[in-house]
């Protein structure tokens, strides 16, 4: 059952053409309904689309700061215009809810915003004399055609990350968008026709096949991914054979230290909103909580009224649902596969622990405990609406059990404790560190992570820094 189509595989100026005959169904994963179809975008579709965004370049990486902030301005205004009509096609493409998908069309619009101001305000070293008799200065550039692929679980919210500074900075992009969850960014390209020059921003619909050829190809100076530790390796090694530059925001295993003098009903109601938000399918998830021993299970008891009142379902329902579907089928099986095989090593499920019976793809919000030492689900991503709880005893405990991951992305510490408060940030190995919060973002501040986590920095000014070069120029007065 289909009642939407969607032909483009490119949206450049207008030109939606493509070379592939094949195509991606798109499902609504509340209902489990096809709703949409998509090209499969070739090889053949991407050398297109970079020669396009490369002849763009010329003239756009030429323009001034002040020229491209007008234009994401009014990208900008354009989609908080569309913003209603932007959520409800990301509400129906991923499930998640409408109130969710709001926030992320304002996110959208906000990181816009930001980037259109920092172009404007980027700082150096000062040009000066630093050898006699010469003047050096330094020269800030774009690195040229930007080739981007962006995850399922926040379609719209991460293609602004990544074309906020990429344009900002003065690049063209050619954008992958997932193929389970295009139709925001297809939809995004094409309100944003009459405002971007043609070519500077190309989208290109398809599978690994599309992510493959544009890591590959000699015209892209860097490719920018954010997905799994698996995808983000595959990209670098193909992108390693032209020594292009690599931006990867790539999975986590949050760690949650709860210390017995935190404000338990705070750190509950925190890790419910950021472990089972999104159905989990983030990757700064609150997913792996470490309480101390003393006061485990009265978190435990909140975390399980927290699930077990959580209202889950289709989000065309009505804003009243909390938590929707996962985004497919495929990835509902691979959380169930997770929670199956923890079960069978003796963890106990204190709420959920499967799929409710109804239509779509669906988990239950899951509280895990009783979990042995290196579990899998408390070594790998579950990326799903699962919380697992261990318990530490001592400060030095809690620190090296957070670290002992492969992850080093995000994790958060609760406590009262204003010494514990100012010095642990410091000694967790994350890119990220809330105290007494999970999860909040600001635009002005950077987000990316260590280790498996990748490298690059999303959002803030040290975006810019990651998608341009620097040039030093010296003048020699003395000739």
């Amino acid at each position: 059952m289909t009642d939407t189509q969607v032909a483009p595989t490119l949206e450049q100026a207008g030109d939606t053409t493509g070379t592939a005959s094949a195509t991606h169904s798109v499902f609504n994963p509340a209902t489990g309904l096809r709703i949409a179809e998509v090209p499969a975008g070739t090889a053949a579709d991407v050398d297109r689309a970079v020669a396009v965004a490369r002849s763009a370049f010329t003239s756009w990486g030429r323009t001034t700061p002040a020229h491209r902030a007008g234009l994401l301005l009014r990208a900008a205004s354009v989609v908080e215009g569309a913003a209603e009509e932007l959520a409800l096609l990301e509400s129906r493409n991923t499930g998640k809810p409408l109130g969710l998908a709001r926030e992320d069309i304002a996110g959208c619009v906000d990181t816009l915003q930001f980037m259109a101001g920092a172009v404007r305000s980027q700082q150096s070293l000062a040009a000066g004399e630093y050898v006699e008799g010469r003047t050096s200065m330094i020269l800030r550039e774009p690195v040229g055609v930007v080739g981007a692929i962006t995850p399922w679980n926040y379609p719209l919210l991460m293609a602004a990350w990544k074309l906020g500074p990429i344009l900002a900075a003065g690049n063209t992009c050619v954008l992958k968008p997932s193929e389970s969850t295009p139709l925001s960014t297809l939809r995004f390209a094409e309100l944003l026709e009459d405002v971007l020059p043609a070519g500077v921003l190309t989208i290109v619909t398809g599978d690994g096949v599309v992510g493959a050829a544009l890591a590959a190809h000699p015209d892209i100076a860097l490719i920018s991914l954010t997905g799994s530790v698996r995808s983000g390796r595959a990209v670098a090694e193909v992108a390693a054979a032209s020594l292009k530059r690599v931006h990867l925001e790539l999975g986590g295993k949050a760690p949650v230290l709860v210390f017995a003098d935190a404000d338990l009903d705070a750190a509950a109601d925190g890790i419910a909103f950021a472990g089972f938000g999104n159905s989990g399918q983030d990757c700064g998830a609150a997913c792996r909580v470490l309480v101390e021993a003393s006061v485990h299970d009265d978190l435990v008891e909140r975390l399980i009224t927290r699930a077990e009142s959580l209202v889950v379902g289709d989000p065309a329902e009505g804003d009243h649902i909390e938590m929707g579907p996962l985004v497919t089928a495929a990835h509902r099986d691979r959380v169930l596969g997770f929670l199956d095989r923890a079960l069978g090593e003796g963890v106990r499920a204190a709420a959920g622990g499967g799929a409710p019976d109804r239509e779509g793809f669906f988990v239950q919000p899951t509280v895990l405990v009783d979990i042995p030492a290196y579990a899998e689900c408390v070594r790998e991503e579950i990326f799903g609406p699962v919380v697992t709880v261990e318990t530490f005893t001592d400060e030095d405990a809690a620190v090296a059990a957070a670290n002992g991951t492969a992850y080093g992305l995000s994790g958060s510490v609760w406590t009262e404790n204003a010494r514990r408060a100012a010095d642990l940030p410091g000694r967790l190995d994350f890119g990220t560190v809330w105290v007494n919060d999970h999860l909040a973002f600001a635009t002005e501040m950077p987000w990316g992570g260590f280790k498996s986590s990748g490298y690059g920095r999303d959002l803030s000014a040290y975006a810019l820094d990651d998608y341009s070069r620097t040039k030093h120029v010296m003048v020699n007065r003395t000739r």
